[in-house]
C-alpha cells in the first residue's frame, strides 16, 4: 500500500502531463434542481500511459471525460491538452484543437455507413484537408488485422471490426490524446479483449495517451492506472490494476464506507 492519494496528486510520470484539470467545476441546473456533477477537481493525466475512470452511477466519470476532451463545457476550472487551455478557446479554436491534437472512441463505433472501412479511417484528415503518413497507416491498420477489410462497408463488418475501424480512425492522426467511451461496451468479451490489448499496446509500443471511462473492471485491468470518482470528485487511484483490486476499489466506492487508498495489483 503506497501513501494516501489526495485529488491533487498527479500520477506518476516522466514527462508534462497529457491532460490536466484544475479547479474543473460542472453545474447542471438552478437552485433546488442544482446538480453538482464535477466539484472542483484537480487533476493530472500522464502522457503515453493508459488511464482508466472509474466510479459508481452519477458519480460524474463521464461528465469528466466529456470536460476533458472538450465535448462539453465545464462551467469553472481549466482543462489542459498539452499545456493548451481548452477553456479560453473559442469554437473555432476547440474545434481546430479536438481535429489536430484529440482522438475519440465511441461505443457505438459512429462510422459512416456508406463509406468503407478506408475511407472512414482516413474521413477526419480529408476533412481537415491533410495527408498521412502511408507507413504509419501501414501500421496500425496492420497491428488492428484490417488489411483484408479496408473495402468493407461497415454493416460488412462485426462489432469488434467496425470498433476496430473506429480505433484506427482515432490513432491516424497521431493526436496528442485518444477519449474512449466505454469503447468496449457493444462487445462481446473475446471482441472486447482484442480491442483493448491494442488500446494498450498502442499506449506501450506507440507511446499513445488513453483516457478511458468504463464501468467494467475487466476492461480497466488493461490501464496503467485507474482513477476512482465519487459524488463529481477523484477519491483514489489504483497502479497495476487488477480485476480483484478495480472489483475491492468499486465496492468501497459503491457502500460509500472509505475512500480507496492507492495500491498496486495484489497488494
Amino acid at each position: 500500500m503506497t501513501d494516501a492519494f489526495s485529488p491533487s496528486t498527479p500520477i506518476p510520470t516522466g514527462s508534462a502531463p497529457a491532460v490536466s484539470a484544475r479547479g474543473l467545476t460542472k453545474v447542471y441546473g438552478q437552485g433546488e434542481t442544482q446538480v453538482r456533477a464535477l466539484d472542483g477537481i484537480d487533476i493530472d493525466f500522464p502522457a503515453e500511459r493508459f488511464t482508466a475512470i472509474m466510479g459508481p452511477s452519477g458519480s460524474g466519470k463521464s461528465t469528466l471525460m466529456h470536460c476533458l476532451a472538450g465535448l462539453d463545457t465545464a462551467t469553472s476550472g481549466q482543462v489542459f491538452i498539452s499545456g493548451q487551455d481548452l477553456t479560453s478557446l473559442n469554437d473555432a479554436g476547440l474545434t481546430r484543437l479536438r481535429r489536430d491534437k484529440v482522438g475519440f472512441i465511441f461505443q457505438s463505433f459512429n462510422l459512416v455507413p456508406t463509406l468503407t472501412a478506408e475511407q472512414n479511417i482516413v474521413l477526419p484528415l480529408d476533412l481537415a484537408g491533410t495527408t498521412y503518413e502511408q507507413a504509419w497507416f501501414d501500421r496500425v491498420i496492420g497491428a488492428l488485422g484490417l488489411e483484408t477489410r479496408l473495402r468493407h462497408k461497415p454493416h460488412q463488418l462485426s462489432g469488434g471490426q467496425q470498433q476496430r475501424v473506429a480505433v484506427a480512425r482515432a490513432l491516424l492522426t497521431r493526436p496528442d490524446v485518444v477519449f474512449g467511451d466505454e469503447p468496449t461496451g457493444n462487445l462481446d468479451s473475446a471482441t472486447g479483449a482484442e480491442v483493448l490489448s491494442f488500446l494498450q499496446a498502442s499506449s506501450r509500443d506507440f507511446g499513445q495517451s488513453i483516457i478511458m471511462v468504463t464501468h467494467d473492471p475487466v476492461a480497466a485491468s488493461y490501464a496503467d492506472h485507474v482513477v476512482l470518482v465519487r459524488d463529481g470528485g477523484v477519491v483514489g487511484r489504483l497502479d497495476e490494476p487488477s480485476v480483484d483490486s478495480v472489483t475491492a476499489a468499486l465496492a468501497e466506492l459503491s457502500a460509500g464506507t472509505s475512500t480507496p487508498a492507492p495500491r498496486r495489483a495484489g497488494a
